[in-house]
């Protein structure tokens, strides 16, 4: 298990945001912490940890030349998502980026876009590529979600949907919409799905929020997936240290 640090990024600061609340507009988004710093000063405390395969998302417009500074400040050591498609991949991969990540570019109107994902895949390699499968319950389900999850696809998780897109991709990002930012506990049964049903890198974010989290997150992801850690952590304005989930995941 790795920790992969995460760089959110709205309005062009490092913020910690409850990722359900944003919108278009940017009305009534619940901001959890609001940093002092800018990109690069994560950016440099994930490189001296040697922190690898952490991400940086771009909340909207605004935020490029955050994210531009972040991964040059530690260039192959950040991912980058948020507004990616086949005609600006390249450019955050020149600038540093070890992979993309995409998510609405090849989610649309509730359906997988396999004309766009494989146009990007031509411009990139799927070598650099991570898919963004972050979803929601529903029915008992989980299903990825879209403009800011604000929309269900027609996309559920399941063993099948994750075999064939792992065709695609060098990695998964999976946030669990329902619960990330709110520092409320993991989505504990779909850790259990993407313990069994992943075979390639995957990482889980949502809701840890202490060491005992932190230890059962283990204990579930049964050695299959790496983990993301934001809103809990002291240096996003939580209680959990940094310097702990670090050490506990490098020992």
């Amino acid at each position: 298990m790795q920790f992969r640090p995460c760089i959110d990024l709205h309005q062009g600061k490092v913020k910690q945001i409850v990722g359900a609340t944003l919108n278009n507009e940017n009305k009534n988004v619940i901001e959890n912490y609001v940093s002092t710093y800018d990109s690069s000063y994560y950016a440099e405390m994930f490189q001296r940890d040697n922190l690898a395969g952490g991400h940086v998302i771009m909340l909207g417009d605004g935020n490029q030349e955050a994210a531009i500074q972040a991964l040059q400040t530690y260039p192959g050591g950040l991912q980058i998502g948020g507004g990616i498609n086949a005609d600006n991949a390249e450019e955050f991969l020149e600038a540093g980026a070890s992979h993309v990540i995409v998510t609405s570019y090849i989610f649309q109107d509730g359906e997988l876009k396999m004309d766009q994902l494989v146009k990007l895949i031509e411009k990139i390699g799927k070598e650099r590529l991570v898919i963004d499968l972050s979803c929601k319950q529903k029915d008992g389900r989980w299903y990825v979600v879209t403009d800011k999850w604000t929309k269900f696809s027609n996309i559920e998780i399941t063993p099948s949907t994750v075999k064939e897109l792992e065709k695609y991709c060098d990695e998964f990002l999976i946030h669990a919409a329902d619960v990330e930012g709110k520092r409320g506990g993991i989505a504990e049964n779909l850790v259990e799905k993407l313990a069994d049903y992943v075979s390639i890198p995957t990482t889980y974010a949502g809701g840890v929020r202490s060491m005992e989290d932190l230890q059962l997150f283990e204990q579930l992801a049964k050695g299959k997936l790496h983990v993301t850690i934001g809103s809990a952590l002291d240096i996003f304005g939580g209680d959990l240290p940094y310097q702990e989930v670090v050490e506990y995941c490098n020992r």
